[in-house]
């Protein structure tokens, strides 16, 4: 009987063979061991045993083992692919999309594997949370029953190297899993109801909205555990026609559909992102929101078609009314020298209506300066996003007094003649000086 070479086998195979000698003792025989028996015991499939069993189970190298392809498909857009790991970039579906907007033909499995082998440029992570463990039960609504929401914040790097807080809002159907997302440059409330009135229009009006406590939303909660809506909100659900729903205090697991959305949004949509001004990160945002309600997911299939076909027909649709105009256009005051603030910019109005109130609301890159109550259009600006101040049509003009004018045809004619010539002998004389006239 041939003696195994156990030192150049695989470690698992020397191992397994080992034990079988054991086993059999003198029945046992290499050239006819039983491959079955060593695959359940090295977990190798049988034909690579058989493969392996032609060279005595010895490790053999290929003469090719170990040489890398001189270029891949990656060749040129490895620099591209290490900026994005350096920037903390890890997730390979985000990765593959900035690759092939460069023109890389490759897939995903060359792109995980060069990411798992080049993870020492990934800067290392935050400390994360302990495990919170199992909080309960998941729950499920119905059909158009219950919108989640929530904000999430991300660090903007301006072009200037200043650096400022943006707010995501995030808005997801429980049932489907439609969403909806746009960015503001706070979290205020004024923003909270356009990002509410906005997802409506793109989902429409849901029973219930499930929250956070936020100060925008509930004040206290009083002795007999009710809420105690803030009042501007409590009016906001009356004019939509919706109820709402708060998370128990510290419990934001509670709505965990949005708050993955969130982190979704952050791991998927903004890394490596970057854009000119809040309107073209929106627009790019309603893009990214289409695609994903548009493309399968596990579990849940395609949102939209799932929202059209069962949630639709319970929604209902906003109605535009004029009070639903009001929320979409914030109060603003008019300050003394003429000008509104809004996202950080300020927008000239005419000078006469210093010291007022103003409604703003911007559609697109352009904003409409109102005023108080809607009536009639004060100015309109292009927002250029860029810091100095916007003026407006004559800001500064005189308000036109009042004039009369004669109501029937004038008869009375008088002439008026041209100026006499001036006499300019004396000019040679200085009759200022005084001292001439003292002599």
């Amino acid at each position: 009987m041939k003696k195994p070479n156990f030192a150049a086998m695989n470690p698992a195979v020397a191992k397994a063979i080992e034990q079988m000698m054991v086993e059999q003792g003198e029945k046992f025989s290499l050239e006819k061991i039983n491959l079955a028996d060593l695959g359940r015991r090295t977990g190798i499939s049988r034909a690579k045993l058989r493969r392996m069993k032609e060279h005595d189970f010895e490790d053999v190298q290929h003469a090719l083992k170990g040489r890398k392809a001189a270029t891949t498909l990656l060749s040129g857009y490895t620099g591209m692919l290490d900026g994005l790991l350096k920037g903390g970039v890890v997730n390979s579906v985000v990765c593959l999309s900035k690759l092939r907007e460069s023109g890389f033909t490759g897939g995903k499995s060359i792109v995980k594997e060069y990411i798992a082998n080049h993870q020492h440029l990934v800067p290392a992570p935050r400390h994360a949370v302990e495990p919170q463990g199992n909080r309960g039960r998941r729950y499920f609504t119905g059909p158009g029953e219950a919108f989640q929401m929530d904000w999430g914040f991300t660090r903007v790097q301006a072009y200037d190297g200043s650096e400022y807080n943006a707010a995501c809002f995030a808005m997801i159907c429980h049932h489907c899993g439609q969403r909806y997302v746009e960015f503001f440059p706070n979290a205020k409330q004024e923003n909270l109801f356009i990002g509410m009135v906005h997802a409506f229009r793109y989902m429409g009006v849901p029973q219930y909205v499930l929250t956070d406590n936020t100060k925008s939303v509930v004040i206290r909660r009083g002795q007999d555990g009710k809420p105690v809506w803030q009042k501007d909100y409590e009016q906001f659900m009356k004019t939509v026609g919706f109820q709402t729903k708060l998370c128990k205090p510290c419990h934001p697991f509670t709505k965990g559909k949005v708050e993955r959305l969130v982190r979704f949004v952050k791991e998927n949509f903004l890394v490596g992102r970057v854009f000119w001004n809040v309107t073209d990160l929106n627009f790019a945002a309603l893009d990214w929101c289409n695609e994903q309600n548009t493309a399968y997911h596990r579990g849940l299939g395609i949102p939209q078609d799932t929202h059209t076909a069962h949630c639709a027909n319970v929604v209902s649709v906003l109605d535009d009314s004029y009070e639903m105009l009001f929320y979409l256009c914030p109060e603003r005051r008019i300050s003394f020298d003429g000008f509104v603030s809004y996202e950080g910019r300020r927008f000239g109005v005419p000078y006469t209506y210093q010291g007022k109130t103003a409604r703003v609301l911007r559609d697109g890159d352009t904003l409409h300066v109102y005023s108080s109550d809607m009536s009639f259009l004060l100015a309109t600006h292009d927002v250029t996003w860029a810091r100095r101040d916007s003026f407006c049509e004559n800001q500064y003009a005189l308000p036109e007094q009042p004039e009369e004018f004669p109501s029937m045809p004038v008869k009375t004619v008088i002439k008026q003649l041209s100026e006499p010539p001036r006499d300019l002998s004396f000019e040679k004389f200085n009759f200022s000086k005084e001292d001439d006239w003292d002599e």
